[in-house]
């Protein structure tokens, strides 16, 4: 078994070639950063089948009143095409 990194996601790959799709999303909380993540894997999985791996790309928030009010992260989630 190989490993292969595409956009920060490490795979694993068996003899026979996979197809791997990335799409990015961005995922929203007003609990915290980790919350944000779980939501956009939570969401994305409900359409998409086969998720491998996850490459957060970057996280932001809205502050209100010098509290934090949102909490959004930028991500990549790799899946595996099944032919």
């Amino acid at each position: 078994m190989r490993k292969v990194q595409i956009h920060g996601i490490l795979l694993k790959c068996g003899d026979t070639m996979n197809i791997v799709k990335v799409i990015e999303v961005i995922g929203a909380s007003d609990k915290s950063w980790n919350d944000a993540i779980q939501t956009a894997l939570d969401e994305a999985a409900k359409t998409v089948d086969n998720i491998v791996g996850i490459d957060v790309l970057g996280m932001s928030g809205k502050v209100e009143n010098n509290k934090i009010t949102e909490y959004k992260a930028n991500m990549k989630i790799a899946f595996v095409i099944k032919r």
